[in-house]
């Protein structure tokens, strides 16, 4: 948990203390799909699944001022599933992430741009395969509510982006398997108390 001491969609923020609620993913409910072109004929997807705390992060929400919001997540790359385990294994091999040399993600946001009361462009660095580079996440806000089950605060986040492949040095394939990876991610994140604020730090 050392890295997510260090750290700072989807929603970390700056001024802090009393201006913002410290908030984690809810893992049943939190996954990143991805899809990419198959030569034209289809488009090929996947997903990361939070289950087992392979997504795992904290997100500051500052529901008075939210440009201050920002989110630090790191992914375990062995959360990757297509469904099809050999295909899971090619993609967990050197051709694509490598996950022997590189075995997590990172995201870390810089800026949060609102575009309506709903809506926000967040802009941070995505680290993968040891590579960094600028991403923006196109970020709605679903709901803000009550879990069912948890009984706690509870926000709902829809996000989209689009990496290019070959900056993080991922080229098998190219470019009959396609450049450009659609990310939709779905995220669920849950008012944190005290004591799990506490746990959260460690």
């Amino acid at each position: 948990m050392s890295l997510i001491k260090n750290f700072c969609f989807f929603f970390l923020f700056s001024c802090y203390a009393n201006a913002a609620d410290l908030y984690k993913f809810d893992p049943n409910h939190t996954n990143i799909n991805w899809s990419v072109s198959h030569f034209g004929f289809s488009n090929v997807s996947g997903k990361f699944i939070a289950a087992e705390e392979k997504i795992i992060g904290k997100i500051l929400i500052d529901e008075a001022n939210p440009k201050n919001s920002s989110i630090e997540v790191e992914v375990k790359i062995d959360a990757l599933s297509t469904g099809i385990s050999k295909f899971d294994n090619h993609l967990k091999s050197a051709d694509f992430f490598d996950i022997e040399k590189f075995p997590t993600a990172t995201f870390i946001s810089k800026s949060v741009v609102l575009k309506d009361k709903n809506r926000a462009e967040v802009f941070g660095d995505l680290t993968l395969c040891g590579v960094t580079k600028s991403v923006a996440l196109e970020v709605k806000m679903n709901k803000i509510g009550t879990g069912l089950m948890t009984q706690r605060k509870t926000i709902g986040f829809s996000a989209t982006a689009k990496i290019k492949r070959s900056q993080f040095g991922m080229l098998f394939g190219l470019p009959g398997v396609s450049d450009e990876v659609k990310l939709q991610i779905e995220a669920e994140i849950i008012l944190l108390d005290d004591a799990q604020k506490k746990l959260l730090d460690r």
